[in-house]
Parts: C-alpha cells; structure tokens; sequence
C-alpha cells in the first residue's frame, strides 16, 4: 500500500518541516510521504525548503480572501487536490475553525513549544511560549504534539517531551533547546505514527469492502 499523503501548513523559517523532510529522506518518515507545503506567508523561507525538497510548495494569503471562511475553502481545496490524508501544522499561525478542522478529525497535527497545559492557547505561539515560560520561573518545558480541533491547543495531546530549563536561559536559547531537543524530535514521530494507523485503516477497509 503507497505511503500516506501529507500536506504540512507553515508560516515562517520551517525548521519543524525541515525536521520532516529530514526524517522522510533517512526513512524513519516511511509510512507518510510529504506531498504540500502551503503557506499563509508568501515570503516563508519553509516554502524554499520544500521547493528545494522536491515538494509542491503554494502560498495562501489569508489578506487575498474576503473572510476566513474563503481562506479556508482555498486551503480545503489545495488539500483536495493533493489527495491529503494528513494535515501537520508546523508553525502555522492561524487559528483554523470547526468547520475545517471537522473535515480531518484526528488527521490534523499540530507542535506546540510547551508541555500543554502550561503556557498554551491562544496567543501563545513562538517566542512568548518561552518569554512566559521564564518569567513564570518553570525548571522543566517541553514540547507537545496534539490533534487539533477549533480550540487553540485544545485537541488530544498524542505526545510529549520535557526540556530543562538552564540557568542564564534567555527566551531565545530556550527556544532553540526546545527545537532541538524535543520538536523536531516529536513531530516526525508522531507523523509516522499516525501515518502507520491511517495505512492500517485503510488495509481494513479494503479487506471489509
């Protein structure tokens, strides 16, 4: 049975799709197959590195549309066409509704740069996570890959990675130690997991039709 189509949704650099690109290329991202990257910034750096990867890369600017729900039909619709059975927001910054993501339950992943509960929701997202994180005084963060629902941060946790927070830690530091030790860990992980129960589902349904 052929791998898992993946669409990834960036906004900016695209270190955490990198991370996916990376994994898929030494094959321990087997049972899914990066097939999108669409971005609602047309000048994200993540859109050169699919490009350079191979990959379909497309820009959906949120400012072109009359309203999100247009917004969302133009991304609904490039998903469409690339066959997309799973959907990884990798630094995506914005919020998506119940009416998109009801469209892949437990297909929508997304990384997030604490151990949620903590110093998640809306408006936490890049450096406030780790600016909140220390000014809180925690000794342990992390990062968190969850499905998503139309609550920011609010959908099933699937996995989770503790990071020590270090004296002198600045958020900027923090930021990188979290990347480097626990997102860009997770996220291909849980890629591959999910990519492994989708290929079992389908290998049901074929077998009961």
């Amino acid at each position: 049975m052929s791998a898992v189509n993946i669409a990834v949704l960036v906004s900016g650099g695209g270190t955490n799709l990198q991370a996916l690109l990376d994994s898929q290329r030494v094959g321990t991202l087997k049972s899914g197959r990066i097939t999108l990257v669409v971005s609602n910034n047309a000048d994200a750096y993540a859109l050169r590195r699919a490009e350079a990867a191979g990959v379909a890369a497309k820009a959906i600017v949120r400012a072109v549309f009359p309203s999100q729900e247009a917004f969302e039909d133009a991304l609904l619709d490039a998903l469409d066409e690339a066959g997309a059975e799973l959907v990884i927001l990798a630094g995506f910054l914005s919020i998506l509704s119940r009416r998109f993501t009801e469209r892949y339950p437990r297909r929508i992943l997304n990384i997030h740069p604490s151990l949620i509960p903590s110093f998640c929701g809306k408006g936490f997202y890049g450096l406030r996570v780790h600016e909140a994180a220390l000014a809180y005084g925690v000794k342990v963060t992390g990062a968190t890959v969850h499905f998503v629902n139309e609550v920011p941060d609010g959908g099933e946790i699937l996995l989770q990675k503790a990071v020590d927070v270090l004296p002198g830690d600045t958020p900027e530091t923090l930021q990188r130690r979290v990347m480097e030790q626990a997102e860009w860990i997770l996220l291909p992980q849980a890629a591959e997991l999910v990519s492994q129960n989708i290929m079992k589902e389908k290998e049901t349904n074929d077998r009961s039709s």
